[in-house]
């Protein structure tokens, strides 16, 4: 049956028929502007609307440039600084002890804010897959894209900041502008992430592909695009009502510096394996040396000097290099020349060393595997199998992700999904880690979008998208056998640990202050804190911590000694002695911890003197 239209009751203006006649015309005069109330619209570019009805040069400066309503606001949002914070779920968290993985809950745009410090240049490989400007999906709403009267009507609202969710329904028009500030700021932060060789692949549909590639063309720079790969997302034949059957999607390819960056695709296979002459410089495997054309001056007899015997080119061809160098290979043992061998053998191996990885593996190519695995009717059975029933709507294939995890990493790589969904890419890492014995971590981050009621995932007890994704990482863990890191620390974004006081403290009278019990929030734990302290020392939150009481103080040490913290009230000289003599490079205290500023100057004074390179902070 098809969809009905709902009825507008409303004449459409001329204005609007003028609109859309000139935009059948000409589709690219057609612009987006913002109109009094801060709304995107569509309106025309009377400057090139001029030119098209001109045989003439009009006289109009250009240059180029790729730009929309809202873009600088996107820029100035990725810079904006944050006070929010990471609070550790232990409750929700699998394995909390041993893990090195992350869930993170919360919107990523303020999420990859707080992760800029702590995982700067530590980012192996990201992987994402946004949502789609198809009409319907979730789209990502900040501070730029509408008035904050406009707040207010959006539905599943997020966050103190101001930062909003909403729909990309049709009645907005299904304007680039929105999407393009979404993903811009949140790619300006992603970079920063990378290692130097690190690599970011992004799933998108033809409704965004040309805008976001011109988006990383300018994130990322041009010279840094490593290229694109087709994936056949599905074998249906239905069309689009013009007679086309789309049944692919493109997969963006860009480097922090491609330069730097060797994608390693399917092994090479290689007769005669081995180092059978003991070569110092490593194993190394047979090569063909007439591989390529070459010229009359490469056409030479190779003579064995145990044997004798001479070895020429196969009809046709030609040596790979030239006697000279032949004779240099020789002299740097690249040549291996045999003592035993039948008449219809060569009597040497050019030999490749195993340590040359160039020479190991196929180069990756742009067009995926057109296999079932690789389409999206996989992904859908293999949730289906995983929960039992169908849980999330179009996931992606863990045979496709994890090949993009082969490529891209080596076997300690971070890996980073920061629009997460059912953990497909957690998934993928896991079972590449077990394929290959890797230690890869994964980060996930989601914004725990709730589930719609009567949804199949919501009667089976999944109130958010974050509790399908954590859930499929732990049964994932379960069919593998817990043979690798199938747990994780689940952190989720909220507000500051702080009141008001701690940032505005000229704003409070004395009187006000001692009347102030703390200026940390009564429901904050000394967790919060901790990792709040982290993420402000730039720390990675997912090492090993441990807590030890001494003299009923609570003493937390985070990997061994990188920071130790003690947030009780009146801390004895005692207990800060032991402090000190565990060397820590970092350590931090609550204001409260000290009983007067005379204990406080003494506690520094006694750090100053056991342990001169220790920072310390209060909070």
């Amino acid at each position: 049956m098809e969809k009905m239209e709902k009825m507008h009751f409303e004449t459409e203006t001329e204005a609007a028929k003028n609109l859309r006649a000139i935009g059948q015309l000409f589709p690219n005069c057609i612009c987006e502007g913002i109109d009094e109330e801060g709304k995107i619209k569509q309106g025309i570019n009377f400057e090139m609307l001029r030119q098209m009805l001109s045989n003439e040069m009009i006289d109009v400066t250009e240059h180029y440039e790729f730009t929309w309503p809202g873009k600088r606001r996107a820029m100035v949002e990725a810079n904006h600084a944050t006070r929010m914070t990471l609070r550790p779920d232990l409750y929700k968290s699998v394995h909390w002890d041993d893990t090195e993985n992350l869930y993170i809950e919360g919107d990523n745009l303020v999420v990859l804010k707080l992760l800029q410090e702590s995982y700067l240049g530590k980012i192996k490989m990201i992987y994402i897959d946004p949502p789609y400007n198809t009409g319907s999906d979730l789209i990502y709403m900040d501070h730029f894209s509408v008035a904050s009267s406009e707040y207010e009507k959006a539905v599943h609202l997020y966050n103190g900041e101001g930062l909003k969710l909403y729909r990309n329904t049709e009645s907005n028009g299904r304007f680039h502008s929105d999407w393009c500030s979404m993903i811009y700021s949140r790619l300006m932060l992603a970079r920063n992430l990378l290692t130097d060789d690190g690599v970011i692949f992004i799933s998108i549909d033809d409704n965004e592909q040309v805008n976001l590639k011109k988006i990383c063309d300018e994130i990322f720079g041009e010279i840094n695009c490593i290229g694109e790969i087709i994936r056949k997302t599905k074998s249906m034949t239905a069309d689009n009502g013009c007679g086309f059957n789309l049944q692919h999607e493109v997969l963006l390819v860009y480097a922090k510096d491609s330069s730097k960056v060797t994608l390693k695709g399917e092994a090479k296979s290689y007769d005669n394996y081995s180092n059978p002459d003991e070569d110092p410089n490593g194993d190394w495997c047979a090569g063909d040396p007439s591989a390529r054309s070459g010229g009359p001056s490469t056409y030479f007899e190779i003579e064995n000097p145990y044997t004798h015997k001479k070895d020429v080119p196969p009809l046709g061809r030609y040596w790979a290099f030239s006697q000279e160098t032949l004779e240099k290979y020789i002299r740097e043992g690249k040549i291996k020349f045999k003592q035993d061998y039948r008449d219809n053998e060569r009597g040497f191996i050019f030999k490749r060393y195993k340590k040359d990885a160039a020479s190991l593996y196929e180069p990756v190519h742009s067009l995926f595997g057109i296999e079932n695995i690789y389409m999206n009717q996989a992904a859908t059975v293999e949730v289906k199998k995983l929960f039992g029933n169908d849980v999330f709507s179009y996931p992606k294939p863990v045979a496709f992700i994890k090949k993009l995890v082969k490529y891209a990493t080596d076997m300690d790589a971070i890996v980073l999904d920061f629009f997460s969904g059912s953990a497909t890419t957690a998934q993928a890492v896991m079972e590449q880690n077990a394929e290959d014995g890797g230690r890869r971590k994964f980060i996930m981050v989601q914004i725990p979008e709730p589930i719609a009621s009567g949804n199949a995932a919501r009667k089976a007890g999944y109130e958010t998208i974050c509790d399908i994704g954590r859930e499929r990482i732990k049964r994932v863990n379960n069919v593998l056998g817990n043979k690798v890191d199938g747990g994780y620390r689940t952190f989720k974004l909220d507000s500051t640990n702080m009141n008001d006081v701690y940032y505005s403290t000229d704003e409070y009278s004395q009187e006000m202050l001692q009347a102030l019990e703390s200026n940390i929030k009564e429901d904050r734990t000394d967790l919060d804190l901790l990792f709040g302290c982290l993420l402000e020392f730039g720390l990675c939150v997912s090492l090993p911590y441990s807590s030890v009481k001494q003299e009923g103080c609570t003493l937390h040490n985070y990997n061994n000694g990188d920071l130790v913290a003690c947030f009780d009230k009146n801390i004895p000289d005692s207990v800060i002695l032991y402090m000190a003599k565990m060397r820590p490079k970092r350590v931090v205290f609550r204001d409260n911890s000290f009983l007067n500023n005379s204990m406080k100057i003494n506690a520094s004074e006694l750090f100053k003197v056991l342990t001169p390179d220790t920072r310390i902070k209060v909070i």
